[in-house]
């Protein structure tokens, strides 16, 4: 850090098991990469090469060796592993991985119909020498899957061996954990992380109002995934309480309370108290 500042919660430097900040790489250049390090690499601890973009990415290997290289781990996007699944290439899948000496893979189903006991399958090989994370949700508007089912396939996914698993959202942040609108399913949410262990949950989170209720919610190391390569600083910020958003989350209540531009709701008896001490 720049120079010191009071009640400003701890944060794990890298490597760490939680607090993670997961960035999704769309397409960057190789120099908008460089530009993602130099400003914001600390602080970066997973990049994800959305989607199927890898594949007419140019200089794919120069941009993964330079993220690694940088102590990120870096891996391709599901929808990807998803292609290689629905022309029977695994194999060829796992070769590839091979040849772009990736340490981390992601598993997911958000848009193909996979058995889960076969997802499992790919999850278990595949960890025997890879850091897995697997995605549970679909990309689907309007698939609904109870939070039940959800707890179910993420603990068995976290079983066959993978690091962490994801919460589907999306790069739009408007399907799985959240609605149309952008809000969370609170429910389904709450139901989630009180039967899987918060550490091993990345939530995509790709909206500031949203990053702000997971970390209103968890903490400010809570696993966060989906975020923009420019907005890595400013989630920094919002997770330490320096973003209106979350300014009081930290400060002590005798010094929040009194600072609040927005009274809290004071108790009725304080309130009539105050209004008879008005009238004399």
């Amino acid at each position: 850090m720049n120079f010191r500042l009071d009640h400003i919660p701890p944060r794990a430097a890298k490597p760490r098991e939680d607090g993670l900040t997961m960035v999704m790489d769309k397409g960057l250049s190789l120099r908008q990469a460089e530009d993602l390090i130099e400003g914001a690499g600390h602080l970066t601890d997973l990049v994800k090469l959305g989607f199927g973009t890898s594949y007419i990415t140019p200089r794919l290997k120069d941009k993964i060796a330079l993220y690694q290289g940088a102590g990120i781990k870096v891996y391709l996007g599901g929808t990807l592993f998803e292609a290689f699944i629905a022309r029977g290439q695994f194999s060829t899948y796992r070769k590839l991985l091979d040849d772009l000496q990736l340490q981390a893979v992601e598993v997911s189903d958000g848009s193909i119909d996979l058995d889960h006991d076969e997802k499992l399958k790919f999850i278990n090989t595949l960890a025997r020498d890879r850091t897995v994370l697997s995605e549970v949700g679909s990309k689907e508007t309007g698939i609904l899957i109870s939070p039940a089912k959800w707890v179910r396939m993420m603990n068995a996914e976290l079983d066959a061996g993978s690091w962490k698993v994801i919460a589907e959202a999306r790069e739009s942040g408007t399907v799985g954990i959240y609605r149309p609108n952008g809000h969370a399913h609170t429910t389904l949410v709450n139901r989630i992380m009180a039967k899987v262990p918060r550490q091993n949950i990345i939530w995509e989170a790709p909206i500031k109002s949203q990053q702000t209720w997971f970390i209103k919610q968890i903490g400010p190391n809570v696993n966060l995934g989906n975020v923009a390569p420019d907005e890595v600083i400013a989630l920094e910020a919002l997770r330490l309480g320096l973003r209106g958003d979350t300014f009081f989350e930290y400060l002590p209540p005798h010094i929040a309370d009194n600072l609040r531009q927005v009274k809290a709701d004071k108790p009725e008896e304080e309130l009539v108290a105050e209004a008879k001490a008005k009238v004399k």
